[in-house]
């Protein structure tokens, strides 16, 4: 039995980038092997194992093959004869098939090292075609690796390109698509998660609408939100502040997207750029659109994200001005004045509205 740290902590090690998660693989052992260790035993389609005191993931080696359409059509073999470079050459990327053994030497067959060199994201083998998810994983590979000059080979691009004409696409989970949109929008560079899916024409056949909103000036938005350290879900709402507040509600839906990001994406889509707000009503219109007294943090998450949107827009910034007038009006204090039931109602909207005047042109 011999084990190799492989994947994303040997990639990272080698670029110097930073990780926090290290992955094993096994050669040569059964699952008994490691029960007799004391490893807990977690996977169920392959045997996955957790390490008795690092709790770190360790998988017999294994290889894979195609039984059926999707990323879950795979039959899985963990034979204790499979070699290393077989388990290797399952993986996505020759950059992620590199693995380390306890002594510290590398084991690259299929030059890794080479690609990591050269900036490229290139397939290990034909086999990337059978699973579709694999097209995500690029994407998001581009998102995090971008800034340091990483590009998708152009024998990888062709083979994705063709991947997302087959079908497959569609058989991919939405919770799936989801983690890893939300990977990819926590990097450095998210654009590039859709730039790569846009040039190989897979967010076309997943979400059409959303594929022919995201311009060039959109997708610079998306990275400007990542520069100022937005969070995910306002990044998110940048991506889909281009569509029609229905589009919007439909891609959240079938995204499986988060409450958070949905709730802020489908604001942004409606209100960027915001209405001309007019009068008194306009105001406290949308200033209760946002729940602005009892979640003020909606809000302010609306104009940070806006203002990316819409640079410049005076509305913006007066917004939060008129919701912070607007808190100093309570309920207890119209109650005090002995204000109850339907005319509680009546004069604290009145009294909002008379302090929103001095905002209405």
């Amino acid at each position: 039995m011999k084990t190799y740290l492989v994947g994303g902590a040997v990639r990272d090690q080698l670029l110097g980038y930073p990780f926090h998660e290290r992955d094993w693989v096994v050669v040569g052992a059964r699952p008994e092997d490691l029960l007799a260790l004391g490893y807990q035993q977690v996977g169920k389609d392959f045997p996955v194992f957790l390490h008795p005191n690092s709790k770190e993931e360790y998988a017999l080696a294994r290889t894979e093959r195609k039984s059926g359409p999707g990323y879950h059509g795979f039959v899985c073999d963990f034979s204790p004869d499979i070699t290393l470079e077989e388990d290797l050459s399952r993986r996505d990327l020759s950059i992620n098939a590199i693995a380390q053994d306890e002594d510290g030497t590398i084991v690259d067959p299929y030059h890794g090292q080479r690609d990591l060199d050269a900036k490229l994201l290139r397939h290990v083998s034909p086999a990337f075609a059978e699973d579709p998810l694999r097209i995500l994983r690029v994407a998001r590979f581009a998102a995090r690796y971008t800034h340091l000059g990483f590009r998708v080979a152009d024998e990888t691009m062709a083979l994705m390109s063709g991947m997302s004409r087959n079908g497959e696409l569609a058989t991919i989970a939405p919770e799936r698509i989801w983690v890893e949109l939300s990977k990819a929008l926590g990097e450095k560079h998210p654009a590039s998660f859709f730039k790569v899916l846009l040039d190989c024409d897979a967010l076309a056949a997943l979400f059409p609408a959303w594929a022919a909103s995201l311009s060039s000036a959109l997708l610079d938005a998306i990275d400007t939100g990542a520069a100022q350290e937005l969070t995910t879900d306002q990044r998110f709402a940048i991506s889909c502040s281009k569509l029609s507040a229905a589009a919007c509600r439909a891609l959240c839906q079938n995204l499986r997207a988060s409450n958070s990001a949905s709730w802020l994406a489908e604001r942004c889509a409606a209100n960027t750029p915001l209405p001309a707000l007019q009068s008194a009503e306009d105001w406290l219109n949308v200033l209760e659109q946002f729940d602005y007294a009892r979640r003020p943090e909606q809000l302010l998450n609306f104009i940070a994200t806006a203002e990316i949107l819409c640079p410049g827009e005076a509305q913006l910034a007066m917004l939060a001005e008129a919701a912070e007038k607007l808190r100093g009006i309570t309920a207890a204090d119209l109650m005090a004045q002995g204000y109850k039931g339907a005319a509680l109602g009546s004069a604290l909207r009145e009294k909002r509205l008379a302090a929103l005047h001095e905002f209405a042109h």
